[in-house]
């Protein structure tokens, strides 16, 4: 969708304020820019519409590279949101969502329809607030009619620059959550600046931590949180942000691979063996796939074997069946919600096709809240 090849941008021939960036967005993507102030991403930005040339590199939206095509026409087909609004002061605020439709044409019925929907969308009804000025609106109204006007003309993409720094924190958080559910509903290719992680780590799918004008790290959120490449995006994140997003940690980020197993054609006999052997009282009963799979068929505990005295049983006679199995991707909070509502002592983690992965256990989550990763080791 939108595609940046080894982008330059310096003045006078000085050092680069971006600097060799390569950057690939998918269609339909909320990518955002942080760093630093001064670090180079409002000038990225800028680039994608022409609002600023690079000295070097090619950008490319819908394979087209962008210098082939005539300014006006392409920021036609870009909105653009940026923190001061920008909204004409003399123009009401149907005429500010107005004002790209207009300058392609479009016909006044079609306009209007959009604006009366866009002002329904942002919660600014049309009867109610199409006729009045930018000065009589807060900030945050202000900054929603910003929005709706860069979405009027349908464009592919729509650049915003720190769109909600200047707001305060209440409102700040309203707008982003307001930014996701539009997002939900009309699918667009974003590139948002913020300077602020929690900013970035709330909205973006992708994140791209720049400095000095090259990316760092590119990748989703919870990539970052977990592993930050070096230690500036480390120290950039911040060492304990992860545990104040307790929804970026998965069943997978808690679970031990310490996990004993056994097949479900082993005996009481052999079983009780592995379970002196390892020094537990639960094993996992696994069936044998392809590809060093192995498919969990329930769990076994040493009280299953009481009163039985053919020792010769097998493990998946008399294996507990009803397990509740946790998906790798649940989140942690739901993961914690069903243990207390279960009751849950040993919770096995598996993928979609139900192959075993791990385990949780109340020690395996004390050890990563402490930041104490498990060892793998395999039975």
């Amino acid at each position: 969708m939108i595609i940046l090849k080894k982008i330059c941008k310096s003045y006078n021939g000085k050092t680069n304020v971006v600097d060799n960036l390569d950057l690939h967005i998918q269609k339909g993507e909320f990518v955002v820019l942080v760093g630093e102030s001064g670090c180079g991403k409002t000038t990225t930005l800028k680039m994608i519409n022409r609002l600023i040339e690079p000295t070097s590199g090619q950008i490319y939206i819908n394979g087209e590279d962008i210098k082939s095509k005539n300014k006006n026409e392409l920021r036609r087909n870009i909105g653009y949101v940026i923190q001061n609004v920008g909204l004409f002061p003399h123009n009401t605020i149907k005429e500010n969502i107005a004002t790209v439709p207009k300058l392609c044409n479009k016909k006044d019925e079609e306009i209007l329809s959009k604006i009366k929907y866009l002002m329904d969308i942002i919660e600014l009804p049309y009867e109610e607030y199409a006729y009045r000025y930018p000065r009589e609106l807060s900030g945050g109204q202000q900054q929603r009619v910003g929005v709706a006007r860069a979405l009027a003309n349908e464009p592919d993409v729509i650049l915003m620059d720190e769109p909600f720094s200047a707001l305060d924190p209440i409102t700040r958080e309203q707008l982003q959550d307001e930014l996701l559910r539009l997002q939900e509903e009309f699918g667009k290719t974003i590139v948002f600046v913020t300077h602020d992680i929690d900013e970035a780590i709330k909205l973006g799918d992708k994140i791209a931590v720049i400095c000095d004008g090259k990316i760092i790290q590119y990748d989703t959120p919870e990539e970052i949180l977990k592993n930050p490449i070096n230690e500036f995006v480390e120290s950039f994140v911040g060492k304990d942000r992860l545990w104040k997003t307790p929804d970026m940690l998965k069943a997978q980020d808690i679970m031990s691979n310490k996990v004993v197993k056994v097949y479900g054609s082993r005996s009481v006999a052999q079983t009780i063996e592995i379970m002196k052997k390892h020094d537990t009282t639960v094993l996992a009963v696994v069936e044998k796939r392809a590809r060093s799979t192995e498919k969990l068929l329930g769990i076994v505990g040493s009280n299953r074997f009481y009163g039985i005295e053919n020792h010769e049983t097998k493990m998946k006679d008399i294996m507990k069946t009803d397990v509740v199995k946790i998906p790798f991707d649940m989140p942690l909070t739901e993961v914690l919600n069903i243990r207390k509502e279960k009751k849950l002592r040993h919770s096995p983690v598996v993928d979609k096709e139900e192959n075993l992965l791990g385990i949780i256990t109340n020690t395996s989550i004390l050890n990563v809240l402490s930041q104490i990763v498990p060892e793998s080791e395999e039975y």
